[in-house]
């Protein structure tokens, strides 16, 4: 498996206990802990991404709409634009939060990590901009 290509930290606990579930038939495995680390992976597509933020699995379960309700392409087209913003965000600390935008985010548009990984990406976005009262991009973070 290639090395992790995502990860967005925010907040990391030192407390926690792992639980893990299967996602679905493509063996897509959801580990997360208490302190809502979320970690989605897939042998077949050889990403992953690990998001360690309180309160977004949680949020997530609750607000997201059902898998399989955005194309691929949308959330796609959607993560390219949110993933540039927030890259701009990180590499100006002087301008923005720091604390908010800590790493880059390494996703290639030219490769494709799936749905599952997309989906979580994406849903995140949202998640941070509407906690954060964020706006990376013109669009308005939709649920």
């Amino acid at each position: 498996m290639k090395n992790i290509v995502i990860i967005l930290i925010l907040l990391i606990s030192l407390f926690g206990c792992n639980s893990t579930k299967t996602l679905n038939s493509d063996n897509i495995e959801i580990s997360s802990t208490s302190n809502d680390t979320v970690k989605i992976s897939n042998e077949e597509v050889e990403y992953e991404i690990i998001i360690i933020e309180p309160g977004f699995n949680s949020w997530l379960i609750s607000n997201a709409r059902p898998i399989g309700y955005y194309s691929q392409d949308f959330l796609e087209s959607r993560n390219i634009i949110l993933v540039n913003a927030w890259n701009m965000r990180a590499i100006q600390p002087q301008v923005f939060d720091p604390n908010l935008y800590q790493l880059q985010i390494d996703y290639d548009p030219k490769i494709d990590y799936g749905y599952e990984v997309n989906y979580k990406l994406y849903y995140y976005f949202i998640y941070f901009q509407l906690h954060y009262k964020q706006q990376l991009s013109s669009f308005y973070p939709r649920i």
